[in-house]
């Protein structure tokens, strides 16, 4: 069986959509307004698709000092993988309405699970309409399947890992956030505009074309192999707010054959709330690259 690691398109979708061994979730989400993914779930979504939610089901429990989206427990969310039906056979497919920018999460907390069979909908719920697929209102269900996670650590890194790495040209930390708010010009989300001193921006919705799909596998790495400047992928660490949005620039450099970055789930949200580290307001230049042989 072919798996689907990264992308998914809608027709593919539609012919795998009752297939026995697929799970389908619906991600959509607002930053802004917490519930509204939910009820628009219920008003229309695809037909067996599960509604997994950015705050309750796709993050831990807030501390004052772990950002705003930290890391669920990998135990709970595996028995939750569980409940939705998800065995270690079963491909997963997330979606939004936004270009992919909550389903990322859940594409990048099944890798770190160990589940690599897991891709988002390319263009999301609107090449799901545009395609005219069916959408429907009830609420799917599913039978409890055995999900068995392997974690995968090496996949991401934390505050301590950022503040050892200040300054060091072998991590280049690319954040994903627009640019207004990466320069500290319009910050709506978190206490204290910035980011992290050395970070370069490449802004996430930045991997879509005009219909809000991922560009071409092609155009992508051209873009990111000249963002890396020589450097390997396995010297990128991934940020943003809080650790969504930064698992799209990295699901474009796995569509871009670019694989091994790496993400700080805590990013922005997390740094800023210690005053003793240190922030940046101006465009950051990239460190001088470190090539290893």
């Amino acid at each position: 069986m072919s798996l689907y690691t990264t992308l998914v398109s809608a027709d593919d979708l539609a012919r795998h959509l009752h297939d026995h061994n697929w799970r389908v979730f619906d991600c959509s989400f607002d930053l802004m307004q917490p519930r509204a993914g939910e009820i628009f779930y219920r008003e229309a979504h695809i037909p067996g698709a599960i509604y997994a939610h950015l705050e309750r089901d796709l993050s831990g429990p807030l501390n004052g000092r772990n950002g705003r989206h930290p890391l669920p427990d990998p135990a709970q969310l595996a028995a939750r993988l569980a409940q939705w039906g998800v065995g270690t056979e079963t491909q997963v497919v997330a979606y939004d309405d936004a270009g992919g920018t909550y389903a990322v999460r859940m594409w990048w907390l099944l890798r770190w699970l160990g589940h690599d069979a897991v891709a988002v909908l390319d263009g999301g719920l609107t090449a799901w309409e545009q395609a005219r697929h069916e959408l429907v209102e009830d609420e799917a269900r599913a039978q409890h399947a055995s999900f068995v996670s392997s974690l995968r650590p090496e996949t991401c890194v934390d505050a301590a890992f950022i503040e050892s790495h200040l300054g060091d040209p072998a991590i280049l930390l690319v954040g994903a956030r627009n640019p207004q708010r990466f320069r500290g010009e319009n910050e709506v989300l978190d206490p204290v505009a910035g980011h992290i001193p050395g970070a370069v921006n490449r802004f996430f919705l930045d991997n879509l074309d005009a219909s809000r799909r991922f560009k071409s596998a092609h155009q992508l790495r051209a873009e990111f192999e000249a963002l890396l400047d020589g450097r390997y992928p396995e010297q990128v660490v991934h940020v943003c707010g809080s650790g969504v949005t930064a698992c799209h620039n990295l699901l474009a450099m796995e569509v871009a054959g670019l694989r091994g970055s790496r993400l700080y789930p805590g990013s922005w949200s997390e740094w800023c709330g210690d005053p003793a580290r240190p922030v940046a307001t101006e465009e950051s230049a990239p460190p001088d690259r470190l090539r290893f042989d």
